[in-house]
């Protein structure tokens, strides 16, 4: 039966590691179904079902299992599977949105890995802490504004977010880690793009761009040609950003991507619109309408029909100018009254910037075991209560105490009735497979893909006191102090999936346009001679 549970497992993994993570997730929760005594191989079917999940972006089954992972790992004394845990904890509570939890997993993560001395732990703690305070930073920035003028809280998360992924870039640079250094600068200069440092942002994306060469990741350099095509345009330099945006239209198509190399004609296309060329504006927006109209996507659609029409406008084509704009109010009539664009609204529309580049940028998970733990009860008393102890007599105040400590101990005491799939008998304490079985080299396979390490006498740290250590007391208070802040990290919504085609970028021009308008009617305004005096009609 043992080895049924361990075989189930493997198969799950092996599915995960083709990338079925559905059909990984079946074999897993299989294997929970058939139990085990082995906590290690628990531990690491946790750690891959919690995984697989996020894979899957179900993250509030992701939630629960890398709860269990943390609660056993904690259980059994291996620090270093805590940590992992802890770190796979705190990227499934960002992207639950429960941004002051997720701080305090990844705080977890960092003390444990700074404790054990390993520098890779503290490496990756770093990251998750700038992704953290990134998204915690975009997430409040879903406001319309433009990069450098968002609300100055949504600024400190982003500066934070900047440190970190400086700290880890350095670390990574002492590791001679060139991967990690390319996902960092190219997080980084987000981040930078973000804060309006957009100076900052080209330097980074550069750097990114530089190693996504050395590794051949066409990807990445296509998403770093792009990114450096946007800052560029924020700094006015519109002959470079054209480059770079035809850089990434090639590597689309080299990709056979057709809706980046559709995003990719639509910055084009409006690129060559700030630089008032616009018969290569609309070549560029008549290759993105075909390419949505191949899609289906409705509101790319639109918005190349309204470029072109723009477009034809300046040229004085006033009769095809016309066409394109009855062909976009058909469209306009269909969608939600926020996705219409309106005459007087069409220079105020800025779509959401940065949506979804940090899922771009995103470091694949590798079936690393990482979970975490359900906070226990907080045993401390509350203030009030520990003044009114203190000015009772000695002997109740003796009996009080005594009765708060028996309280805490069962407050602490671990159920493993709270474990899924871990299988007790009387006469058999939960164990680790001997050496000598055949079925050791399997299940230390199964633990060491999930990265936890194999921890000796597990049941004796079961039946053991279980008073925790007072970090881990001050760790999980933390985690309920943060619950009371989860609605204001929640309180932005992300827009949803219709305001935006596939076809359209993230970032829209219709706000650098009125930039780009403004500054040259400031350019060409004329002072009145010295000496001459308006005077006010009478």
């Amino acid at each position: 039966m043992e080895s049924s549970c361990l075989d189930l497992a493997l198969e799950g993994e092996r599915l995960c590691k083709a990338g079925d993570y559905r059909a990984g997730v079946s074999f897993f929760e299989s294997a929970l179904q058939v139990g085990t005594e082995d906590l290690q191989i628990l531990s690491a079917i946790y750690s891959q079902l919690g995984n697989a999940y996020f894979h899957l972006q179900e993250y509030k089954k992701a939630l629960e299992y890398h709860q269990h992972d943390l609660t056993l790992t904690r259980t059994i004394g291996d620090e270093q599977g805590e940590a992992k845990a802890s770190g796979n904890l705190g990227n499934t509570l960002k992207l639950l949105g429960r941004y002051d939890e997720a701080v305090v997993c990844c705080q977890r993560h960092l003390d444990i890995a700074k404790s054990i001395y390993d520098k890779v732990g503290q490496a990756r703690a770093l990251y998750n802490f700038g992704n953290i305070y990134h998204a915690k930073g975009k997430n409040i920035c879903w406001s319309g504004a433009e990069p450098g003028e968002f609300p100055e809280e949504a600024k400190i998360a982003l500066r934070k977010a900047a440190h970190y992924y400086e700290a880890n870039l350095s670390m990574a640079k002492e590791l001679g880690d060139r991967a990690a250094q390319g996902r960092t600068y190219g997080n980084l200069g987000n981040t930078y793009y973000l804060l309006g440092d957009f100076q900052s942002a080209a330097a980074a994306h550069e750097k990114r761009l530089q190693i996504a060469k050395e590794f051949g990741d066409k990807s990445a350099e296509r998403r770093a040609h792009c990114n450096l095509g946007n800052a560029y345009i924020f700094l006015s330099q519109f002959e470079v950003a054209t480059n770079h945006y035809k850089r990434t239209l090639q590597l689309a198509r080299l990709l056979k991507d057709r809706a980046v190399e559709a995003q990719a004609c639509y910055s084009l296309g409006n690129t060559y619109t700030l630089l008032q060329d616009y018969e290569r504006a609309i070549d560029y927006h008549l290759k993105h309408l075909v390419i949505a109209q191949d899609l289906n996507d409705r509101v790319g659609e639109g918005r190349a029909y309204w470029s072109l029409g723009n477009a034809h406008t300046a040229l004085g084509n006033h009769e095809q100018a016309m066409y394109f704009a009855e062909k976009h109010l058909e469209i306009a009539k269909e969608s939600k009254p926020r996705d219409t664009i309106g005459e007087d609204g069409f220079f105020d529309l800025l779509s959401r910037f940065q949506g979804n580049r940090m899922d771009d940028q995103r470091c694949t998970l590798d079936g690393q075991s990482h979970l975490s733990a359900q906070s226990p009860p907080s045993s401390t008393l509350p203030l009030a209560e520990e003044k009114s102890i203190s000015g009772r007599d000695p002997g109740h105040f003796l009996e009080l105490l005594a009765s708060s400590q028996a309280r805490r101990l069962n407050d602490q005491r671990v159920s493993l009735s709270h474990f899924p799939g871990l299988r007790l008998s009387i006469s058999n304490p939960p164990h680790i497979p001997s050496t000598s079985s055949t079925d050791q080299a399997q299940s230390q396979a199964l633990i060491s893909s999930a990265d936890t390490p194999h921890t000796p006498s597990v049941y004796s740290h079961l039946e053991a006191s279980t008073d925790q250590p007072e970090g881990d007391e001050v760790f999980f208070d933390m985690l309920v102090k943060c619950q009371g802040s989860r609605l204001n990290d929640q309180r932005c919504a992300a827009p949803s999936s219709t305001t935006k085609g596939p076809t359209v970028p993230n970032y829209d021009f219709f706000s650098l346009i009125l930039r780009s308008q403004t500054n040259r009617m400031e350019e060409q305004r004329v002072p009145p001679p010295t000496g001459i005096t308006q005077s006010k009609p009478g």
